[in-house]
């Protein structure tokens, strides 16, 4: 048995202690009367007639069936809220909750929306350049490229009050370009960026909230794994939306590096530049690039051709997987042990991604299927508030969401509701700044959303990019000190989201340049 320790010392079988049993108990129970329903539905599809009033012990095959659409609402997403805080994981809480409701509510015909719902997903070949995205970024990260690219930017950037920080948020841009995977840029940064500079002196605040900010531009940054998802979801070109993400994600990286640049001015002990004698002239520096030379050719080739029209998503990452693995033979990286180990780790959040994709969409399809689109419309607009007020009302709901929901559950959960409701509505512009055209309001919107779900990874309690930070910390960084360092980041992208929404034309700018 495996043992428990306790505070004197001594150890204890997990099964002696009090909770320990009560659990068991409780597991053993909860198993015993999941069977007794299975069994007593299993009699009842085979001995009795589901059209006649006339079971064996109970039935509950189309029980719920008389719900109005308004109670079905609360007891499905209540139940969602309830299972998700008792730790279980949303990729199998959202199908299998799915799954009951559509039993629960309906009947066996009503089951025919499961395959009907995951098969036009199977067949959607946009969905394809999630793993070779991943795949390029697990590839370029065992090459070595992201603690080469650190040291060129860190070279050039040192000599600056909050030349570190600074260097971490332009590495952590170009990285979000090259990866687009929000875990892997926030760990790595974090395992090279922070101990050089705890080691300066830096302030804790901003050393954490530079790190954490700039790791999560790879949510807006193309190739954003999260845009394909929702350009899927919203049925939006991959190609618009990344273009409409290029500008919001540069403007937020600027806003970092002015932030950190004015206060390391204003107080150079907060982050010291580096000693004089450890910096290097302009020609090392310029020498020094050549170590950037073969990852952005990559992200240009990758990103040309997809911007260009001249690639799908699919054929982009192909050819940056292609491209990725001879970037890592170039620095001697490749090999069939990082060859496997890429492809593992591809498996793994591809699968993670897809099964959170299929449990979500049975949700969210039995709902809308319920008439739970038409619900949520009617009530959101007849509360009476203007366009920008339900806009507000969207932006605040998926925050309090990225509290608690991981970003794909988020996006395959609300945004499938809240287009409709968007497409309904006019924007004509706050205080006589310009409208947003009625064909860009998808696009838009689908920017405004990336944007929310960065400041998701950074709001407290709960969002990844914390917890992502505090795997990596020393020891006496408390976990107050993360939250606090992410203030101020949080509040830097809410401004950038306010701007957004103010000149639509930062989002819309670009696409409509390209592609008229």
């Amino acid at each position: 048995m495996t043992p428990k320790t306790l505070e004197s010392g001594a150890s204890l079988p997990v099964s002696a202690s009090p909770s320990g049993k009560l659990g068991s108990w409780l597991m053993v129970l909860a198993t015993l009367g999941f069977a007794l329903v299975i069994g007593v539905e299993f009699i009842n599809a085979v001995f009795y007639d589901p059209y006649e009033d006339d079971y064996f012990l109970f039935r509950l095959a189309g029980s719920l069936s008389h719900l109005e659409i308004a109670p079905l609402t609360y007891l499905m997403f209540g139940s969602l809220l309830v299972v998700l805080m008792m730790g279980l994981p949303l990729a199998f809480v959202t199908g299998g909750l799915g799954v009951m409701y559509v039993y629960l509510v309906g009947d066996a015909n009503m089951l025919n929306i499961i395959p009907g719902r995951i098969f036009p997903m199977m067949t959607n070949s946009d969905l394809a350049a999630i793993p070779l995205f991943i795949f390029m970024a697990s590839m370029l990260e065992r090459a070595g490229l992201i603690e080469e690219m650190f040291n060129v930017v860190y070279k050039w950037m040192g000599g600056l009050s909050g030349g570190l920080a600074t260097a971490t948020i332009l590495a952590s841009t170009i990285l979000a370009a090259m990866v687009g995977v929000i875990g892997a840029a926030v760990v790595t940064m974090g395992i090279i960026a922070l101990p050089a500079m705890l080691k300066r002196g830096y302030d804790h605040q901003i050393a954490l909230g530079s790190i954490m900010a700039g790791g999560t531009l790879g949510i807006l940054i193309p190739p954003s794994i999260l845009a394909i998802l929702y350009a899927v979801v919203a049925q939006q070109s991959v190609g618009e939306l990344y273009l409409g993400a290029v500008v919001p994600g540069l403007m937020l990286s600027g806003m970092y590096v002015t932030y950190v640049l004015i206060r390391a001015k204003l107080n150079p002990e907060i982050g010291p530049p580096v000693p004089p004698d450890e910096r290097i002239s302009l020609k090392e520096k310029i020498l020094l690039l050549k170590d950037l030379i073969a990852p952005l050719i990559l992200v240009m080739l990758v990103l040309g051709l997809l911007f260009g029209g001249i690639a799908t998503p699919v054929e982009a990452a192909g050819i940056g997987s292609f491209g990725a693995m001879l970037v890592a033979w170039k620095h001697g990286a490749f090999s069939i042990a990082s060859l496997k180990d890429a492809s593992v780790t591809t498996a793994k959040a591809t699968a993670m991604v897809l099964w959170i994709m299929f449990g979500a969409s049975v949700f969210v399809g039995f709902y809308i299927l319920q008439g739970g689109q038409d619900f949520i419309t009617e009530t959101i607009l007849g509360t009476g508030m203007s366009a920008y007020g339900i806009l507000f009302l969207l932006m605040v709901l998926l925050v309090i969401l990225g509290m608690f929901l991981d970003w794909v559950g988020i996006l395959l959960l609300a945004v499938p509701i809240f287009i409709p409701i968007v497409k309904a509505l006019s924007f004509e512009g706050l205080f006589g700044l310009p409208a947003v055209p009625g064909e860009d309001v998808v696009l838009w919107f689908g920017v405004l959303y990336l944007v929310n779900m960065q400041m998701s990874f950074l709001s407290p309690p709960f969002g990844y990019a914390l917890f992502y930070i505090r795997g990596v910390c020393p020891p006496d960084i408390s976990m107050a000190t993360i939250f606090r360092s992410s203030l101020v980041f949080l509040a830097l992208q809410a401004v950038g989201l306010l701007l957004c929404i103010l000149f639509p034309a930062i989002v819309t700018w670009l696409p409509n340049m390209v592609y008229g």
